[in-house]
This record gives C-alpha cells, structure tokens and sequence, in this order.
C-alpha cells in the first residue's frame, strides 16, 4: 500500500509502527512532485514540514516550489494542451471512468493517506474521498454537459449555434482540510472539459494529491494533462503571475480567496475562489429537537469543525427551545470520543496543526473574555500515546450574542455557539445580516416558514432539516457575499461553464453547389 512517503510501500500497521518507533528520532523523506507524467524533484533548499497531528511530529517533508517549479510544471501543460483538447469528450469520458474505478478499488488505502496528514478519522476520510468521486462520476458524463444549443433559420438560410471549448491550462489552489474532496471538484471537470491542469494543494497534506496524480497516470490520462506542485506563497503567486495560466480555482479563507481573486484578475486570469464561512442552523419550537440535536453534533463537531460548511452557530427561537437544546447537546458533547485516526471508535481526530490548536483556544478565551457561557469546555485534552498531538474537545457555548468574537469570526474548530432569539425574523435577519454567506440550514415542521426562509435567506446553500446542505455533484457548491469571489460556483453545471469559454457561430452556406438531390460523395474524395 502506497502511502505517500516517498517511495517507501507501507501497509497500514508498518505505517503506525513507523511513526511510533521513530517518535523520538523521525526519519525525514522528502515528497516529490509530480510533473509530466513522473515523479519530479525540485531543487529548492526550502523546506516545508509535513506533520502527522496526533502525534505533533513531523514525518517527512516537502521542497517548497520555487518559480522554475511552477514553470516547468505549467510548461508541461501547455505542452500537453493542444493533443488533449483535440480528443474526443467521450475519450476523455473513458479516462475518468477508469480512474472511478481506481479510486474507487483502493478507497482505504486512500483514507489512510488522507488521515494520517490531517488526522481525520477513517469514517471522515472516506466521506469525504465519496463526495470527491461523485464529481468524478458527473464528469463520465462529459460528452453530454457539453451538448449546446442550435437554433435554425435565424434569418434567411442563416442558422446559429454555441460550442463550449477549454480555456487551455487551469490551476487549482486547495485548502488542508480536505485533502481529496476539494481537489476533485476542480480537476476531473477541468481536465474532462479538455484543459490541462496544475494543482498546488496545501503544502500541510500534499500526499494525497500525489496518490491522486499517479492514479490519473494508470487510468491512461497522457502526461502532462496533471500535474501537481507543492509550495507556499511563492508557488501561489507564481501561480497567479504565470501568463500561461487561464484559470485558477481556489478554496480557503477569505482573506486569501480575496488576495487569489485580486491578484489573478489583474493577470486576466478567470478566478474562482470559494472562501470562509458562518454557517447559522436556526431551530424552531416544532422542530423535531432529537433530530436537531443529532444533525448539530455531526455538523459542528465532525472532521473537528475544520470545514467550510460546518455548523458553528445554532439559533434557538425562544428560550424554551435553547435550554432544551442545551440540555440534549452537553451529554453528547462531553462524550464525544477523541482520539488519532488510527484508534477505533474514534468519532472527532484533531485539529492539523499547533498553529490552529493555539488558534482555537486563543478564540475559546476570547469568548469567555465577552461574556459566553462556556457549557463545555474541551481544552487540555491529551490522549494516550499521544501527548503532543493537537486534540481539541467539543466544545459548546450558551447565550452567544451577535457582537461577540466567537459570532462574528470564522473558528474553524469544535466549538458551536447557541445564540438565543425570540422570533423568526430575528433569526433571519441575523442569517441575512453576517458578511459571510456560504450555507445555512433551519428545522422545523412547518412548510411555509421553510419555504419563506429559502427563499429569503440571502445564503448561497440552503438546508431544510438537513444541516450541511453540500450540493450533490451534478448541482453546483458555492456561497454568496464574502463566502466567494468571482462568481462562479464549483463543479455540477456552474463548473463545466467556468472551465470553458462559450463560442457562438452564426453560418450561412451560399446556393448553387447542389446539383439536384444528388451529391454524388465517393469514398476517400474530399468532397
């Protein structure tokens, strides 16, 4: 099983003994990438750490892409360009069938590469690997999501008609906590769509990326189509400068997303960048609050809340249904099973870095600091034979109000806020009132207050009793206000529209060729 070190084969139990033998003493393998078909070392002295965060240990590291990296990967696209827009979609459509069939024959071995750099449970893993393939199955479907439109006659003998075709290279800027999912909505559409591709996905869990290229290699796709490279804000802006790139997409924070899209724009480069998030849950008195409470612990606390579109605020309307909710979430919370991917019964990993572990509770005190009640609180956790990993407990607040931090910012971490309310419209309006806009669910009974909420919450993903509302693959995922910029949802319809560029021909045929009903066509003529 191939599990990103290099080129060392592990299994799953050699990779545990591996990093538990050399706890003290870690043995450094340095990740390639992989450029034109192969593996591809760079020459850069930089050296970025790749860390497993049960354990709080490095355990290999990556040369941080230099200019010429990017350069040389973006040249082996450009190359590849030209032979790979000219094969037929449904050729194309072959490739992405075997790579589904690929992943979809090493699914585990997947999850373990996924887990072990971000340290997500197994469960969350493959989740999210399963939410990545169903892009990959849309995009089986090519040939038929780049059918366009005819229209005959329109004026005397003229007829007109729209082709879609690929913008040439694309590139993809990827976050850590989806190391899989996020890199598959982007390239499969890109590269079905007849573009050429370079991934830089974040330099924190690029092994997967890597698993990912080799298998695109064995499901026959030509070299050079995908490529990925590994870096930091050099390899982004050499991304972002490149004059030989079209396109970029981006997912991340906003600050960055807004950077991404500013940057890119300036270079005339389409940019989609898909950014942060404050996702309300707003609770009814009718909901079903068994319901509720079982939708809150998934959406706030899996994959340890480190998600765009995780649950971070619930708003109870009334104080009768807050202090119901309360009550059903702090047993559950405080029994939350926390631990490294590799234990079993494990339900919430750790957060992937010490940079975000110090990050979160820094956020924990702040709202202590402002008056929250803090229900649960689930710092200082240490898990044996894991003492220096960065585990965080669920952790839950009361009497939230909309002017504190913990409201305002985005945490990315297991903490979910209750904020109290007394009316739906008030709930509304605080949904409609917060700069970010990505996704929003509410639970109730009552038909008409749903349908009034999705149609008048100004969020780009609406749920109704269904907490993360991530579109399926052949609908299209993306927020509104400062959750995106440039305006271009991911995958589905949205996605096949952002990687190709719309061409419309008007034609008419002069008279006079026809010679009555017969054309007389010979074979091998060059009429």
């Amino acid at each position: 099983m191939y599990i990103g070190l290099g080129n060392i084969p592990l299994d799953a139990a050699a990779l545990h003994a591996v990093i538990r033998l050399t706890n003290d003493k870690i043995i450094m393998n340095t990740v390639p990438y992989f450029i034109n078909g192969s593996e591809y070392h760079s020459k850069s002295t930089r050296r970025l750490d790749i860390y497993n965060p049960a354990l709080g240990k490095v355990i290999r590291q990556v040369a941080a892409a230099s200019r010429e990296d990017v350069d040389a990967a973006v040249k082996a696209a450009l190359a590849a360009f030209p032979a790979w827009a000219a094969t037929p979609p449904a050729k194309r459509a072959q490739v992405m069938f075997k790579f589904l069939h690929l992943i979809n024959q090493s699914l585990n071995e997947f999850a373990q590469i996924v887990s072990e750099e971000h340290g997500k449970t197994i469960d969350d893993a493959i989740g999210s690997i399963s939410r990545g393939i169903e892009v990959i199955e849309y995009c089986c479907g090519i040939p038929s999501h780049l059918k366009s439109d005819f229209t005959a006659n329109v004026a005397g003998n003229v007829d007109a008609y729209n082709i879609r075709q690929p913008l040439g290279v694309c590139a993809g800027i990827t976050p850590f906590n989806f190391p899989a999912m996020v890199p598959m909505w982007m390239f499969p559409v890109a590269i079905s769509c007849g573009n050429t591709f370079v991934l830089k996905p974040s330099e924190k869990v690029p092994s997967a990326s890597l698993f990912m290229a080799r298998k695109l290699k064995e499901a026959g796709l030509p070299d050079g189509v995908f490529n990925v490279v590994v870096g930091d804000k050099e390899a982004v802006d050499a991304v972002l400068e490149h004059p030989d790139i079209q396109a970029v997409s981006f997912v991340g924070s906003t600050s960055i997303g807004q950077y991404i899209y500013q940057k890119g724009s300036q270079h005339n480069k389409r940019v989609q960048a898909l950014c942060g998030a404050k996702n309300h849950m707003i609770v009814m008195p009718d909901a079903d609050m068994e319901q509720a409470t079982d939708a809150l612990i998934g959406a706030a606390y899996g994959s340890a809340g480190e998600r765009c579109m995780a649950i971070s605020v619930a708003v109870a309307v009334g104080d009768e249904v807050a202090d119901d909710l309360i009550a059903r979430l702090t047993p559950r919370v405080k029994n939350l099973k926390v631990g490294a991917f590799d234990c079993s019964g494990i339900e919430m990993g750790p957060v992937v870095s010490k940079q975000s572990y110090d990050k979160i509770n820094g956020y924990i005190e702040t709202g202590l600091k402002e008056g929250a009640k803090l229900v649960v609180d689930g710092r200082g956790i240490k898990i044996d034979g894991y003492e220096s990993g960065y585990f965080i407990g669920g952790c839950l607040f009361d009497r939230v109000s909309p002017d504190m931090t913990i409201y305002k910012e985005e945490i990315f971490g297991p903490v979910l806020s209750v904020v109290r309310v007394k009316d739906y419209e008030t709930a509304l309006k605080l949904v409609n009132d917060h700069e970010y806009g990505n996704g929003t669910a509410i639970f109730t009974r009552d038909g008409d207050t749903a349908r009034h909420f999705s149609m008048n919450a100004k969020i780009g993903m609406v749920g109704i009793n269904v907490p993360i509302p991530v579109p399926v693959a052949y609908h299209s995922f993306g927020g509104w206000k400062r959750s995106i910029f440039g305006g271009f949802a991911i995958h589905g319809a949205e996605g096949v529209r952002f990687y190709t560029k719309l061409k419309t021909i008007t034609a008419r045929w002069p008279s006079g060729i026809r010679s009555g009903s017969q054309f007389n066509f010979k074979r091998g003529s060059d009429a």
